[in-house]
């Protein structure tokens, strides 16, 4: 009974060290091509990042060009408002002052241009922070001068 128990303990540890040993072991090209899944899976990991991260540079580019364009519209407002203004002012003021608004409301027109001429290309995006940094400075620059800017009354 002892001799048939060490026997089936002993047959029962050779299969288990035998079948570790099958399944432990892959082969070469069992191992490559693992890997070359794993690599495939990464590239289209990727390329969906990728893909995403243009989604976000192109909606925000859309949202920046949209709130720039609004902020270019109220500025036209503001200069049309300011010609009425001056308009009602003494003469030795006016001329001054509408030269002072002429420049303003070119500046704006530039600002408008620039905007519109901008190129979204893929070669673009890498400039897109640049661009946009510094489109706002200046029209936060002409947003403040045309709220400075004060008419004399008669």
């Amino acid at each position: 009974m002892k001799l048939m128990k060490n026997k089936i303990l002993n047959l029962v540890i050779i299969v288990f060290v035998t079948g570790t040993f099958l399944t432990g072991c892959q082969s070469s090209a069992k191992k490559v091509e693992n890997a070359e899944d794993k690599v495939q899976d990464a590239k289209e990991k990727v390329i969906d990042a990728k893909q995403d991260l243009n989604k976000v540079l192109n909606d925000s580019i859309q949202l920046f060009k949209k709130e720039s364009e609004e902020k270019l519209i109220a500025n036209d407002k503001s200069i049309t408002e300011l010609k009425e203004k001056i308009l009602k002012e003494k003469k030795e003021h006016r001329a001054k002052d509408e030269k002072k608004l002429a420049v303003l409301e070119q500046k704006n027109n530039h600002l408008r241009k620039r905007l519109a001429d901008y190129d979204y290309n893929e070669q673009a995006k890498n400039r897109w922070t640049s661009f946009r940094s510094e489109f706002s400075h200046d029209m936060d620059e002409l947003g403040r001068a045309l709220k400075g800017f004060t008419v004399k009354s008669k």
